[in-house]
């Protein structure tokens, strides 16, 4: 791998080591042991201070050069439950398990990006290299920041950036104000009254009452969300009845809502709870609704959005730094850490043809290609915001 954007070959090769060793090693939610004691080794070799343990796994590394501004850079470095079906060298070799959203990649370029800093120590201040677990579902950010991450390594700002394979390599994307969706879970119960399938008159039927709410579940967006206003609820479970000739007492129903407003978001939720009342008043059934308000939407500040955006273009020129981007019904946890402090979320185009494998799929596979430009933008970063001079 040749030198780029001002990464050195020594470098660059490290990471393409790191990067496959960790691809090859996936760790799921508060599991990353392996993946934390590589990075932490990979730091104390630069004679960074290494701290451990916040939100389990978590690791964050301290690179100070004098006095000055401080700043946070974070990575994620969980896996997902997934059986990778690409045929690669690095393959996991975890039954299960697999990199298959980047965070190997991302956890990959900051290490890159640490080293090159330690090494040249172009900036005045205080780096903090932030390593977090347990992105994919469990909230690592958000244990992270419960644990006095920011009271531990207080911070002026903090950034974080993720790979996408549909915005071509030497490409990036932000956009000031919301990027990404509230996530929300829900889970409802509905217990009717079992019954002979034969004679269901003599019984409430749980599966109907499902289907009329998944069907009704339907018409929040519809008919009760504005139509210039981003929402969506899907119906992602569905389980009940045990055998052919029963008509089932219970059945669960579970799935996600997205927003982008939180205004939005606690409309759909009290609609949804005026859907299973009217439901279950219909059918004389009882219908039960739990639910749960999970990660924020990543609400990048405006300064820190330019920030973000000017380092980019510092590498690629501004007519590759898209900053307009429409905000994504996907989730991220980066958003705990942005309610504690100002700062932006940059995506990093990954993409090189129209087929490739999109994040979370089984055949996905981090574009080795980006790692320089990555590990590049954090440095340039960190040269814009702490400045020698």
């Amino acid at each position: 791998m040749s030198k780029e954007f001002g990464i050195a070959d020594d470098i660059c090769a490290r990471m393409l080591d790191w990067r496959h060793d960790i691809h090859a090693n996936p760790e799921t939610a508060f599991e990353e042991h392996r993946t934390a004691q590589l990075v932490a080794d990979a730091l104390t070799e630069m004679q960074i201070p290494v701290h451990r343990g916040l939100g389990g796994t978590g690791v964050v590394g301290t690179l100070k050069n004098g006095e000055g501004p401080t700043i946070a850079l974070r990575a994620d470095m969980d896996a997902l439950d997934l059986q990778e079906l690409g045929d690669r060298a690095y393959k996991s070799t975890r039954t299960g398990k697999m990199h298959g959203c980047g965070h190997d990649g991302h956890t990959t370029m900051l290490l890159g990006a640490a080293v090159q800093l330690a090494r040249h120590r172009p900036f005045r201040g205080t780096v903090h290299f932030v390593f977090q677990p347990a992105e994919e579902n469990e909230g690592g950010g958000k244990k992270m920041v419960e644990e006095g991450l920011f009271k531990l390594f207080p911070a002026d700002a903090v950034y974080g950036m993720h790979n996408i394979p549909n915005i071509p390599r030497g490409k990036f994307a932000i956009r000031t104000g919301i990027a990404t969706a509230f996530l929300d879970t829900f889970e409802i119960q509905v217990t009717g009254s079992g019954c002979h399938a034969a004679t269901p008159e003599k019984g409430i039927d749980s599966i109907l009452v499902s289907a009329d709410l998944v069907s009704a579940l339907q018409g929040i967006v519809s008919r009760r969300i504005g139509a210039m206003d981003a929402a969506v609820v899907s119906v992602t479970q569905i389980h009940g009845g045990d055998t052919w000739n029963v008509v089932p007492e219970t059945v669960t129903l579970r799935g996600t809502v997205r927003t982008l407003d939180a205004e939005i978001q606690n409309q759909v939720e009290a609609a949804m709870k005026q859907v299973c009342a009217g439901v279950a008043q219909t059918h004389g059934a009882k219908v039960d609704l739990t639910y749960m308000r999970g990660y924020p939407g990543v609400i990048n500040t405006p300064a820190e959005t330019d920030a973000a955006a000017s380092a980019a273009a510092n590498l690629v020129g501004i007519g590759q730094v898209q900053t307009d981007i429409k905000p994504a019904m996907g989730s991220e946890d980066f958003a705990f850490m942005l309610q504690e402090r100002p700062g932006a979320y940059i995506c990093i185009g990954a993409g090189e043809t129209a087929n490739d494998a999109p994040l979370h799929n089984p055949y996905y596979d981090f574009n080795d290609a980006i790692l320089p430009l990555g590990a590049a933008y954090w440095v340039e970063l960190v040269k814009q915001q702490l400045p020698a001079d």
